[in-house]
């Protein structure tokens, strides 16, 4: 066989950069994380909905405020249709919503779990392909639907097994308020939120400086900055908020809190005004749960009342996503105990014997308990 035959060979066992193989006990710890998460959310009464891989690329266009177009993988259908693997499972829920429950409005619950891609040039860590698990809670603008929502979160994340962790939860219609209430620019608002998302408020002031703004209208922006974990921290929040708009953002969050003590959750969570996004679909309250071990969130979430409307059913909605991988990493790097799956039995068997084994094999499993035929050693 000529070298390059035998190069080629051994490069088909090598996956693409930015994915991997999940096997072993770590595919196990995947598989069962995914099967706690899914139990606790259907206790909710959230049911599996299952969305294709691929969509037409307008369901993740920029008009609907998802992921950027260089940072997905696109591809043309024999007809010619521009389609995308998904980047993100929110978009194809809303469609899916749109589609077969177009004049449904009682609240729909519903959770998933899959693979999405992103086309990143830079990977720094981060995987193409990754899972997400989510739970969305369609046609209910509430913020008992709020509460709901990051209760729920709190409760998967300790069916999973952290226990610590900290939601942190904002409001986008503060921070749209304060542009508001200084009738800031569009293009201006967006640099601002740019710098402020990614906690860089050097650049924010930077920003605010260069466009004339004075240091009371400064002081504002950067107040965000500040720690709340009561409803008194809130209230001076909503005392200095500039607006009625941003006085109705800190309101909201108010009576969260309210909720969240009702269903005792209170210490899982914080408050954060400087809180925001990437994805511009969301459009008022808005979380991250962090944890020890990993530098990106444990989950992601957020309301998102306008995303529907791109498929035309006007519905308010809100949602949670959490990223597996991340999760996983997390529990590792804190030792957390985790429980695998249970090491099948072990049943020898020759010649003379396989009914019996087979009749063994078939007891243990009518049980519950996992049982493996091999032949007897030679």
């Amino acid at each position: 066989m000529s070298d390059n035959r035998r190069h080629g060979k051994k490069d088909l066992l090598h996956t693409p950069e930015g994915v991997r193989d999940s096997y072993g006990p770590e595919n196990s710890m995947r598989q069962e994380t995914l099967r706690r998460i899914a139990g606790r959310t259907s206790l909710y009464g959230y049911q599996a909905l299952e969305t294709p891989s691929f969509e037409f690329f307008d369901v993740f266009s920029n008009e609907i405020g998802t992921t950027p177009s260089r940072e997905l993988y696109k591809f043309f259908d024999r007809e010619g249709n521009t389609m995308v693997l998904r980047p993100d499972f929110t978009p194809s829920v809303a469609r899916c919503a749109a589609k077969y429950y177009m004049d449904e409005t009682a609240p729909l619950r519903f959770r998933y779990a899959g693979s999405v891609f992103s086309n990143l040039s830079s990977l720094q860590g981060k995987l193409r392909e990754s899972t997400q698990t989510g739970a969305e809670l369609i046609n209910d603008d509430s913020v008992q639907a709020d509460a709901e929502m990051i209760a729920m979160l709190a409760d998967c994340l300790k069916t999973a097994g952290l226990t610590e962790f900290q939601i942190s939860i904002g409001n986008v219609e503060y921070f749209r308020g304060l542009c508001e209430s200084l009738s800031m620019e569009e293009e201006t608002e967006e640099a601002l939120r740019d710098a402020i998302s990614g906690k860089n408020y050097f650049a924010a002031e930077d920003l605010l400086i260069s466009e004339g703004y004075s240091a009371k209208d400064r002081d504002l922006f950067l107040q965000v900055r500040e720690y709340m974990a009561t409803a008194e921290d809130l209230k001076r929040a909503e005392e200095t908020a500039p607006g009625e708009r941003a006085r109705n953002a800190v309101r909201r969050l108010i009576r969260l809190w309210d909720m969240l003590c009702v269903y005792g959750v209170e210490k899982y969570v914080s408050f954060d005004l400087s809180l925001l996004s990437k994805y511009h679909y969301y459009t008022g309250v808005i979380f991250k749960a962090y944890t020890f071990g990993t530098g990106e969130p444990v989950a992601t979430g957020g309301r998102y009342d306008h995303l529907l409307s791109y498929f035309g059913k006007e519905a308010p909605a809100i949602g949670w996503m959490i990223p597996v991988d991340a999760l996983l990493e997390a529990m590792r790097r804190q030792h957390l105990p985790f429980t695998q799956e249970r090491e099948p039995v072990q049943i020898r068997y020759g010649t003379d014997n396989f009914r019996q084994a087979l009749e063994e094999a078939s007891a243990y499993r009518e049980k519950g308990i996992p049982a493996v035929l091999l032949p007897a050693r030679t």
